[in-house]
């Protein structure tokens, strides 16, 4: 018998569905650990899959630090409306806003690649990859840019 608590945690922490949690863990016999890989690459998988999809709605983030002396605007890509009103979707859009205001990166690429301030962990990439899995839906980084004074 699998353990309900690790299900809805591992459902917290990947936002997968309850029926792939019950397989991943059944694959790593009850091991919370391997059934959390098993459950990120398949995240990853599911992102890719996805990649090809046209994204034509989303959202302009912004952030401005409490000093007020720098901020920054992103644009998050999504495939519906729907989902660019998500609660999920803005966190993401926020977060990567606050990103670009503490990390400066110059290009897109360099966003992409760079340590998620909030993750050391995951790169942009893989945290934007993780919300597709969560969301099901493409998403991909417009443009940004920050403001200094």
């Amino acid at each position: 018998m699998l353990d309900v608590e690790m299900i809805k945690e591992l459902r917290e922490t990947t936002g997968l569905s309850v029926a792939e949690i019950r397989k991943a863990l059944e694959e790593s016999g009850g091991d919370r650990d391997k059934a959390q890989a098993i459950l990120k690459a398949r995240g990853t998988t599911i992102a890719e899959k996805k990649a090809t999809r046209s994204t034509n709605q989303g959202v302009v983030e912004s952030y401005i630090h409490a000093t007020r002396k720098v901020g920054a605007m992103v644009e998050v890509l999504c495939e519906t409306d729907f989902v660019a009103r998500n609660p999920l979707f803005l966190e993401l859009a926020h977060d990567m806003a606050m990103h670009v205001v503490a990390m400066d990166p110059r290009s897109n690429d360099e966003l992409l690649s760079q340590p998620f301030i909030k993750d050391q962990t995951i790169t942009i990439e893989k945290l934007i990859q993780g919300y597709v899995a969560k969301i099901g839906e493409n998403i991909k980084l417009g443009k940004f840019i920050r403001f200094q004074i």
